[in-house]
């Protein structure tokens, strides 16, 4: 990483509510607390590793305001309420350095057809296809190789990185972020079994994306049967994500890598779905509700419920299970015993 920052630089980024010590040194990198070295800017995000910050060689290290050590010589504790966000606000910061959006404009190689509208603050990267209807918002950046189909719509400030397809009519608000090879507007896997063959149903509606919403490379969003496919303001949606046709997930949800969503289920707000998830059609997952990992949900979910297993049930009664499913073997042969004893007794 190339970058150097003063402590003043970081200081004011971050804002943190107090300093601890002292450091000469810039800070030319990011590392965990046992991999820095003189130099480095460390932190403490998770209390797992608090026994970390005594031992580290970090020049620079975020910390709670709760933390009681103190620094060593040439090393400046900045105390902050919440660290891993102080972090992510210095990597803002550093993103914007390390990978800067190109000047304003159309590269010469960009297909941008009759009847588009590009705002003028806007960056279209090369070989990318801007389809007739489709507009582009202000300071949005589409990187190279991307394709907006007929009369889709891609709001301000947008990032739509290399490879990443927005097809007709599907609709991008303010601050959407696709990651590569996300594919916006396929059309829903819809079929019915007529005379002996399956007949495709015609997938005629649209996806809707909301401000804020940052999806993953390689996740695939199906346009609507009919009226949309809508995800809420805030979301973020992992790699390799699969959402189906007329799914509605609410506001400021968490969607983690390889989890597939049927088609019309609802997901309410601030729902997370860690890795691996399945969810059957037509349900709906309440407010705050938690989905751990590999979990197969094939009902409802009632508002801040933590499920897990397949088919899914409560976190609690899974984790018993799990207790008592190694012991079933034996149990089945204490079982099988008894049975004999009594067999024996009865025949006596």
């Amino acid at each position: 990483m190339n970058l150097s920052f003063t402590t003043g630089q970081i200081a004011e980024i971050i804002k943190p509510t107090a300093t601890r010590g002292s450091t000469t040194l810039p800070v030319r990198n990011i590392a965990s607390l046992a991999e820095a070295r003189p130099g480095d800017l460390s932190f403490l995000g998770n209390p797992k590793y608090k026994p970390e910050v005594a031992a580290t060689d970090a020049s620079v290290v975020i910390v709670p305001p709760d933390y009681d050590g103190e620094p060593k010589p040439n090393q400046l504790f900045l105390l902050v309420e919440n660290p891993s966000a102080a972090i992510a606000q210095l990597c803002a910061r550093l993103e914007q350095l390390l990978w800067p959006k190109p000047a304003p404009g159309i590269h010469p190689s960009a297909i941008i057809e009759t009847g588009a509208r590009v705002a003028a603050s806007a960056t279209i990267g090369p070989l990318c296809v801007i389809e007739s209807g489709a507009v582009i918002g202000e300071r949005t950046h589409v990187e190279a190789q991307c394709f907006v189909g007929r009369d889709a719509r891609v709001g301000d400030d947008c990032w739509i990185k290399t490879g990443s397809r927005i097809t007709s009519g599907c609709v991008l608000h303010n601050r959407v972020r696709l990651q590569p090879n996300v594919v916006i507007g396929s059309d829903g896997f819809g079929y019915e079994f007529v005379s002996g063959k399956h007949e495709k149903i015609p997938q005629v509606g649209n996806v809707v994306i909301h401000d804020d919403v940052e999806i993953g490379a390689g996740s695939t969003i199906d346009r609507a049967r009919f009226s949309r496919t809508e995800i809420g303001a805030g979301s973020k949606i992992d790699n390799l994500v699969q959402i189906a046709h007329n799914v509605v997930i609410g506001k400021h949800c968490l969607v983690c890598a390889q989890t597939g969503i049927s088609g019309s289920v609802t997901l309410e707000d601030h729902v997370v779905l860690a890795g691996q998830t399945g969810l059957a059609g037509h349900i709906r997952i309440g407010k705050g509700a938690i989905v751990t990992a590999q979990a197969g949900v094939n009902a409802d979910v009632e508002p801040g419920a933590t499920i897990k297993g397949s088919p899914a049930i409560s976190y609690m009664l899974e984790q018993r299970f799990n207790v008592l499913r190694p012991r079933l073997p034996e149990l089945f042969r204490r079982v099988g015993a008894l049975e004999k004893q009594l067999e024996k007794s009865a025949s006596a």
